[in-house]
Protein backbone atom coordinates (compact mmCIF):
# COMPACT_ATOMS: atom_id res chain seq x y z
CA UNK A 1 0.00 0.00 0.00
CA UNK A 2 1.21 3.67 -1.24
CA UNK A 3 1.28 6.57 1.27
CA UNK A 4 -0.67 9.44 0.48
CA UNK A 5 -0.86 10.96 -3.06
CA UNK A 6 -0.35 14.66 -3.44
CA UNK A 7 -3.26 14.40 -6.42
CA UNK A 8 -6.27 12.32 -6.43
CA UNK A 9 -9.09 12.27 -9.09
CA UNK A 10 -11.32 12.84 -5.82
CA UNK A 11 -11.82 14.57 -2.79
CA UNK A 12 -14.96 14.54 -0.55
CA UNK A 13 -14.65 17.18 2.78
CA UNK A 14 -16.29 15.89 5.81
CA UNK A 15 -16.50 16.54 9.17
CA UNK A 16 -16.48 14.01 12.28
CA UNK A 17 -20.18 13.42 14.12
CA UNK A 18 -19.57 13.46 18.08
CA UNK A 19 -21.69 9.93 18.33
CA UNK A 20 -19.16 8.09 15.37
CA UNK A 21 -16.09 8.82 18.74
CA UNK A 22 -15.35 6.57 21.49
CA UNK A 23 -14.92 7.18 25.33
CA UNK A 24 -11.42 7.90 24.39
CA UNK A 25 -12.21 11.08 22.22
CA UNK A 26 -11.29 9.71 19.15
CA UNK A 27 -13.19 8.37 16.13
CA UNK A 28 -13.68 4.75 16.39
CA UNK A 29 -12.02 2.64 14.07
CA UNK A 30 -15.16 1.14 12.08
CA UNK A 31 -16.11 4.07 11.31
CA UNK A 32 -13.03 5.26 9.08
CA UNK A 33 -14.66 2.23 6.76
CA UNK A 34 -17.47 4.11 6.55
CA UNK A 35 -15.99 7.54 5.64
CA UNK A 36 -14.55 5.66 2.37
CA UNK A 37 -17.15 3.82 1.73
CA UNK A 38 -19.16 7.50 1.21
CA UNK A 39 -16.25 9.33 -0.89
CA UNK A 40 -16.37 6.28 -3.24
CA UNK A 41 -20.08 6.20 -3.64
CA UNK A 42 -19.81 10.20 -4.14
CA UNK A 43 -16.74 9.80 -6.62
CA UNK A 44 -19.17 7.18 -8.59
CA UNK A 45 -21.82 9.62 -8.56
CA UNK A 46 -20.11 12.25 -10.30
CA UNK A 47 -19.01 9.58 -12.88
CA UNK A 48 -22.56 9.17 -13.71
CA UNK A 49 -22.96 5.50 -11.99
CA UNK A 50 -25.47 5.42 -9.14
CA UNK A 51 -25.44 2.44 -6.65
CA UNK A 52 -29.59 2.41 -6.66
CA UNK A 53 -29.54 2.00 -10.82
CA UNK A 54 -26.81 -0.48 -10.46
CA UNK A 55 -29.00 -2.73 -7.98
CA UNK A 56 -31.95 -2.22 -10.02
CA UNK A 57 -30.52 -3.92 -13.05
CA UNK A 58 -28.86 -6.88 -10.64
CA UNK A 59 -25.32 -5.66 -10.42
CA UNK A 60 -23.84 -5.84 -6.77
CA UNK A 61 -20.64 -3.93 -6.02
CA UNK A 62 -19.08 -4.92 -3.12
CA UNK A 63 -15.60 -4.64 -1.10
CA UNK A 64 -13.43 -7.81 -1.38
CA UNK A 65 -10.61 -6.65 0.63
CA UNK A 66 -9.72 -3.47 2.23
CA UNK A 67 -6.29 -2.91 3.94
CA UNK A 68 -6.39 -0.12 6.40
CA UNK A 69 -3.49 1.60 7.97
CA UNK A 70 -4.10 4.13 10.88
CA UNK A 71 -1.45 6.96 11.05
CA UNK A 72 -3.14 9.36 13.39
CA UNK A 73 -6.90 9.60 15.19
CA UNK A 74 -9.00 12.17 14.05
CA UNK A 75 -11.20 13.81 16.56
CA UNK A 76 -15.09 15.13 17.34
CA UNK A 77 -15.84 17.96 15.18
CA UNK A 78 -12.67 17.63 12.95
CA UNK A 79 -12.70 18.18 9.31
CA UNK A 80 -11.33 15.88 6.70
CA UNK A 81 -10.77 14.81 3.42
CA UNK A 82 -11.49 11.86 1.68
CA UNK A 83 -9.05 11.66 -0.96
CA UNK A 84 -9.50 8.64 -4.16
CA UNK A 85 -7.74 7.22 -7.07
CA UNK A 86 -8.51 3.91 -8.35
CA UNK A 87 -7.39 1.47 -11.09
CA UNK A 88 -8.94 -1.97 -12.84
CA UNK A 89 -7.33 -4.92 -12.36
CA UNK A 90 -9.19 -7.67 -13.95
CA UNK A 91 -12.53 -8.28 -12.75
CA UNK A 92 -11.55 -5.91 -9.44
CA UNK A 93 -11.71 -2.29 -8.98
CA UNK A 94 -9.51 -1.36 -6.76
CA UNK A 95 -9.58 2.37 -5.47
CA UNK A 96 -6.49 4.05 -3.33
CA UNK A 97 -8.43 6.20 -0.68
CA UNK A 98 -6.70 8.31 1.98
CA UNK A 99 -8.19 10.33 4.58
CA UNK A 100 -6.27 13.59 5.79
CA UNK A 101 -7.24 15.89 8.50
CA UNK A 102 -7.86 19.29 6.59
CA UNK A 103 -6.67 21.65 9.36
CA UNK A 104 -3.12 20.54 8.88
CA UNK A 105 -3.10 17.77 5.94
CA UNK A 106 -1.96 15.07 8.00
CA UNK A 107 -2.49 11.63 6.51
CA UNK A 108 -5.31 9.76 9.09
CA UNK A 109 -5.46 6.70 7.37
CA UNK A 110 -3.91 4.96 4.07
CA UNK A 111 -6.38 2.55 2.51
CA UNK A 112 -6.62 -0.32 -0.20
CA UNK A 113 -9.67 -1.05 -1.21
CA UNK A 114 -10.60 -3.74 -3.29
CA UNK A 115 -14.16 -4.19 -5.01
CA UNK A 116 -16.23 -6.56 -7.15
CA UNK A 117 -19.06 -6.85 -8.94
CA UNK A 118 -21.68 -9.41 -9.03
CA UNK A 119 -24.39 -10.36 -11.27
CA UNK A 120 -26.74 -12.93 -11.15
CA UNK A 121 -24.91 -13.75 -8.16
CA UNK A 122 -21.61 -14.26 -10.24
CA UNK A 123 -18.19 -12.21 -10.38
CA UNK A 124 -18.97 -10.44 -13.41
CA UNK A 125 -16.26 -9.96 -16.12
CA UNK A 126 -17.99 -6.53 -17.33
CA UNK A 127 -20.64 -4.67 -16.47
CA UNK A 128 -22.90 -1.42 -18.47
CA UNK A 129 -21.07 0.68 -16.15
CA UNK A 130 -17.56 0.16 -17.70
CA UNK A 131 -17.34 2.52 -20.06
CA UNK A 132 -17.86 4.84 -17.59
CA UNK A 133 -15.29 4.03 -15.48
CA UNK A 134 -13.11 3.46 -18.37
CA UNK A 135 -13.53 6.98 -19.42
CA UNK A 136 -12.94 7.70 -15.71
CA UNK A 137 -9.85 5.73 -16.09
CA UNK A 138 -8.61 7.97 -18.79
CA UNK A 139 -8.58 11.11 -17.34
CA UNK A 140 -6.17 9.92 -14.78
CA UNK A 141 -3.71 8.86 -17.97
Amino acid sequence: MKESASEYVYKLRMKVRDYECDIEGVVNNANYQHYLEVARHEYLRTIGIDFLECTANDYIFMVSRIEMRFKTPLHGGEEFDVGLNFKREGVRYIFLQDILRASDGKTVVNAEVECIALHEGRIAKETPYDAKLSDALGTLA
